[in-house]
This record gives C-alpha cells, structure tokens and sequence, in this order.
C-alpha cells in the first residue's frame, strides 16, 4: 500500500505496427504532493523500448534527497523480469542472451540500470498491473502513450495530487506476473470478456464501475462500457464490489450517495 512517503509511478508504451510509430508515458507522484505526467513518441520503434522509456524517463527525473520507497506499476512483464531477473545473466555473460545471441535493446537495458543503482539505497517495488483492467493510472498512461504514438499529444498536467484529475489512490490488487519468456513482448491486454469483471474469486459480487462526467454520475456494469464513457476526457471513474463500496466513491467524490438510488 503506497503512502505520502512513498513515490508512486504508472508507466506503460505504445506501439502501432510494432515496429512502427510508439509513443511513452509515466505518471510520477512525488511524496512532496506533486504529480508530473510526462510522455513523448518515436516515429519507428518496438513496443518493448517504449516501455522501457516510460521506466526511465520516470526514474531519471527522481532527485531524492532521503531514502523512498518507489512503487512502480507497469503491464509489460518484459520490463519487470528483465531488470529483476534477466539482467543478472545477461550482464554476467558479456550482454548474450541464454542462447548465446545479443540481448536486445541493450542500450535500454544498460540505462535502466544505471538508474535503479543511482537511485540506491532507495528502494523499487516493480508491480504487475493487468492493462485496460480499469486501473486510473494505467488507463492514463495508455492513453497518454497512444496520442504520441498517433502524432496527436495530450496535453501533460503537472501539479498538486489534489488537483489531479486521475484518482491515483485506486491502486490495482497485487496480481501475479504472467510467465513469459526472456526477450518476449509485452504480455496482457485488453479482457475479452470486456474488463476485469471476468477475474475469479473473491469479492461481492460482480464489479461495477461509476464514471463522473459534466456533472452526471452512471453506472457501468462492464469496464467496456464505462471506458466509452470516460476515455479521453478527464472524467473520475472507480471500480465498486459491492453497494458499499458505490456509497464510499459518491461521498468520497462529493456527492450525495442517493445520486443512484
């Protein structure tokens, strides 16, 4: 569970073609109180340098005074295997691959690296978030990644959490990595069943989803649903269990719980 103490940072890529156009984005949320999304394209690229990008732009622009604890949430199990595992092989065998071929986007690899070890004795958590799974932070940055890699920018917010428009206290549950093997690309996705209602066991009963926009509250039975809603504008939106939970968002938001009665 993050706190105030705590930098929290989403990060996904983007890529149309693969290789083709790609575009990055992070979300930064320093323990001052200040959130900075930063993002940019590259007109011919791969999926994976995107997200790598996304990690390192974020992690460059940290100038920590005192340790942290950095939580980082990202959908690619390239990058998380790569720099928690991976890395140790390649590095020990002169940057070859367990088959003995170059390790692909080395210059990437290298960098992230140096950053996590500039960083030290500060701490990264790297976190595996299921992508269009419904989570604010993810679904920001994929938004944010898609424009650049369209040509068609968002435009970046920088300032205080509390005037952010991203509920970034909706963190996703801890989800277990997919496996997948070295050098693979970027696992998860979109659910075919149309959102993260599909996942099994636990919870109250099938997920809802409220969305807050131009001042009307609705109520979305899919993620698909509230996701048209939404995306692209700076919308508030929040999954919910259960009634309760439904209550806690409308009061948490402002708003008279009977709104959807």
């Amino acid at each position: 569970m993050a706190n105030d103490q705590n930098v929290l940072i989403f990060t996904d890529g983007a890529c149309t073609g693969n290789p083709g156009p790609g575009g990055w984005a992070s979300i930064v949320s320093l323990p001052g109180g200040n959130v900075h999304e930063l993002g940019g394209g590259v007109k011919e690229t791969t999926n994976n340098r995107m997200e790598m990008a996304a990690a390192i732009r974020a992690l460059a622009m940290l100038d920590l005074a005192e340790q942290n604890s950095i939580i980082l949430y990202t959908d690619s199990t390239y990058l998380i295997k790569g720099i928690t595992q991976w890395i140790w092989g390649w590095r020990s065998r002169g940057w070859k691959n367990a088959e003995g071929g170059d390790v692909a986007n080395r210059d990437l690899w290298e960098e992230l690296l140096r950053q996590v070890t500039r960083l030290k004795p500060s701490t990264i958590d790297w976190k595996y978030v299921r992508g269009h799974a419904g989570y604010p932070g993810n679904e920001r940055c994929d938004e944010i990644a898609v424009s650049f890699a369209k040509g068609n920018p968002e435009q970046l917010y920088v300032g205080p959490l509390d005037g952010y428009f991203v509920d970034l206290k909706d963190l996703p549950e801890a989800q277990p990595l997919p496996e997948k093997s070295a050098g693979g690309s970027k696992s998860g996705g979109r659910s075919k069943n149309g959102g993260p209602g599909s996942k099994s066991g636990g919870g109250g009963g099938p997920a809802t989803y409220l969305s807050y926009y131009a001042g009307q509250v609705k109520r979305h039975y899919t993620w698909a649903d509230c996701e048209k809603t939404v995306k692209g504008r700076n919308a508030k939106f929040k999954k919910a269990k259960s009634p309760l939970e439904e209550r806690e968002i409308l009061i948490g938001w402002g708003l008279d719980p009977g709104v959807l009665s």
